[in-house]
């Protein structure tokens, strides 16, 4: 039994097109795509994607669990909701986008064993300062799986900092109570809904 049938389904609704609706929160409309490719179109992070959405949503038709799982596109996805705006159908593709990657992890089936990690360090900052430290994600990521890139991207860094891009130390949110129970509940919601 390989690793992409091992996780069970339960979905009240067949085949991996209803596994992924039923976990994705909220009415997502996955089975209302109509293929258009609104969503790839209009997608920042398109081309380095294996899969554009729109073939994304194509393969979980197919059944193609372990093909969909192992796509980089849900850790390439920037999550600014560009494609949800865009879809005539009002598929919600970034939410849909966090639920393959969970599946993924939990089923050991992403592409690059570094990406959890890149989530998770995101998710760290956000959780600590209210929002993304560019220079801390890219610091730790790198010590952790890459430290030799480090190097190369002094340059870059450098110009960043020059005019004013990036910071060198983080800088907490106002309303840090406020977000931090924001958290606390959409964790306690998430766990709930598996």
């Amino acid at each position: 039994m390989n690793a992409a049938t091992a996780i069970p389904s339960t979905s009240s609704r067949p085949g991996f097109l209803g596994e992924v609706m039923d976990r994705t929160p909220g009415d997502n409309r996955l089975d209302l795509c109509i293929q258009c490719g609104s969503c790839g179109g209009s997608c920042p992070a398109g081309r380095e994607m294996e899969h554009t959405p729109r073939r994304l949503f194509a393969l979980i038709r197919a059944d193609e669990r372990e093909q969909v799982l192992r796509s980089n596109a849900p850790w390439y996805c920037v999550s600014c909701y560009y494609c949800t705006v865009r879809c005539p159908q009002e598929v919600h593709i970034t939410d849909l986008m966090y639920t393959l990657k969970a599946m993924a992890i939990e089923a050991g089936l992403y592409h690059d064993a570094s990406l959890p990690d890149f989530s998770e360090t995101f998710v760290d900052y956000v959780e600590k300062y209210g929002r993304s430290f560019e220079l801390g994600i890219a610091t730790r990521f790198n010590l952790r799986h890459h430290p030799l890139s480090l190097a190369g991207m002094a340059p870059l860094g450098l110009g960043m900092l020059k005019r004013g891009r990036m910071d060198l130390t983080p800088h907490r949110i106002d309303g840090m109570a406020q977000l931090t129970a924001i958290l606390e509940k959409a964790k306690a919601l998430e766990g709930g809904l598996q």
